[in-house]
């Protein structure tokens, strides 16, 4: 399992991912949100007095090993994303006050986004903005999210409906389409847990798009059903956009498939360095 320190207001937070997905230390929030001297003890009180109120918070809770001051580690209590959340919201004191009107806000906005779904698309511009991508790969990147989109509501008709389905035929498609999963995709380009479409360049979000778009195509024209006949559409549509790659690298002597991420600096200075 791999550990790591996340740091919130100026403090190390203990995480350690579980389930493929990160876990913090509960302790570790409470120490930084309340003034307690002993944040162990008033995580103790906070979970019997959440326990005794009924409240599924609990739930959300597993005993991970986070190493401790000593080095050594240590059984800790530790909840997902959502469980931190549900927790801070539990915690009656000044410093996580902040915190909380901020999920007040975020839980507006998306109650907005429901009522009008093309404040989500601005919402998302202006992240990928703050982040130092360029307008023209903004473009790109959210038309691929549409096709994507498009493509996942077809399997959902089609009885794939499984996350694990929806990661085989994406991982067929993606093979098909650069000759790599995309799990060693995102060991090429030096990711871990960051999204891989976040760190492609134009042409390789163009790729995924025309993998995606024709897998749609070919999933729709010969109406295929079921998991096996889905995955088969997938590598035809994947196959599609690998040859349409070959070619080009062909012509340009020069690979579509690349190293690069925005890891340590943002697409819009990659690119201005370039020119």
């Amino acid at each position: 399992m791999e550990t790591k320190m996340a740091v919130f207001k100026g403090k190390g937070i203990r995480k350690i991912i579980h389930n493929n997905e990160w876990f913090f230390s509960i302790i570790d929030f409470c120490g930084t949100l309340t003034d307690s001297l002993d944040a162990g003890s008033y995580w103790r009180k906070l979970k019997q007095r959440l326990s005794e109120e009924g409240g599924e918070v609990v739930t959300f809770c597993h005993g991970l090993k986070l190493e401790a001051a000593d080095g050594k580690k240590y059984k800790t209590d530790c909840a997902n994303t959502e469980g931190i959340f549900r927790i801070i919201q539990s915690i009656p004191s000044p410093k996580a006050e902040p915190f909380k009107r901020w999920l007040a806000k975020v839980g507006y906005e998306r109650v907005q986004e429901i009522e009008d779904p093309e404040l989500a698309t601005k919402r998302t511009k202006a992240l990928y903005r703050a982040k130092g991508y360029s307008d023209d790969w903004i473009e790109k990147r959210m038309r691929g999210i549409a096709i994507r989109a498009e493509l996942t509501d077809e399997w959902k008709k089609r009885q794939v409906g499984q996350e694990r389905e929806y990661a085989i035929l994406t991982a067929e498609i993606t093979k098909a389409t650069f000759g790599l999963t995309p799990s060693e995709y995102k060991d090429l380009k030096g990711l871990e847990r960051e999204n891989l479409r976040d760190h492609m360049n134009d042409l390789e979000l163009i790729f995924s798009m025309l993998g995606e778009a024709a897998t749609t195509e070919i999933t729709k024209t010969q109406d295929a059903q079921g998991f096996d006949k889905n995955r088969t559409a997938a590598g035809k549509g994947g196959r599609i956009a690998g040859d349409a790659r070959e070619k080009l690298e062909k012509e340009t002597k020069k690979m579509v498939v690349s190293k690069e991420n925005y890891l340590d600096a943002p697409e819009k200075r990659k690119r201005l360095e370039k020119k």
